[in-house]
């Protein structure tokens, strides 16, 4: 399936670009400011209804990560849309281990109804294909992939999202939802780690 971006990050550094925090024992330097990513987020809502217009669709946010992602989208579609949660894992620290783990599985009532799957961002992409293909094994016929972020030079397989907020290098980031070992969730700005 082929898509294009709404959003490819171009970032002009300025002052306020050089802003740093600090999390456990890592630097963090500004990266994306909220503004440009509310912006790419009501692009993904509006591109949603328009496809999903007189369809009754279940959105699934993947836990923890994407739950300001799944906030800041679902505000923006109509207040009838059903949204439920799920987890899995595959990182620890800065590094995705490769192994899936099912925390908290998605569960199917009806399998006619598109499913719609909110993750914060596409890495290697191990995951949400392995969301994917136990959803279609189990006899859903339309599954989509909506992606706050998704980093082309870190994908392991041939995984695209239908809706993509937007392409990043392959950077460790923290904030809006992304964490560092639990820390930097709530930053409403995300930020990429010193090297």
């Amino acid at each position: 399936m082929f898509f294009s971006y709404k959003y490819v990050i171009i970032l002009i550094y300025n002052s306020t670009m050089n802003e740093r925090i600090t999390l456990k024992d890592k630097t963090f330097e500004m990266y994306i400011p909220e503004n440009i990513i509310v912006e790419a987020i009501k692009q993904i809502a509006c591109d949603i209804a328009r496809d999903m217009d007189g369809r009754d669709p279940l959105f699934v946010g993947i836990l923890n990560g994407a739950y300001m992602f799944v906030a800041e989208l679902m505000s923006r579609l109509p207040p009838t849309c059903e949204l439920t949660f799920a987890a899995y894992s595959s990182y620890h620290g800065t590094k995705s281990e490769g192994i899936v783990k099912e925390l908290l599985p998605v569960h199917i009532n009806n399998k006619d109804r598109p499913i719609i799957l909110l993750e914060d961002i596409i890495d290697t992409g191990l995951t949400m294909q392995y969301v994917i293909n136990r959803l279609r094994k189990a006899g859903v016929a339309d599954v989509r992939l909506a992606a706050m972020f998704i980093k082309p030079g870190a994908l392991k397989c041939d995984i695209r999202p239908d809706y993509a907020g937007m392409e990043i290098d392959d950077d460790f980031i923290v904030g809006f939802g992304l964490d560092y070992d639990g820390y930097g969730r709530s930053l409403r700005s995300v930020y990429k780690i010193v090297k």
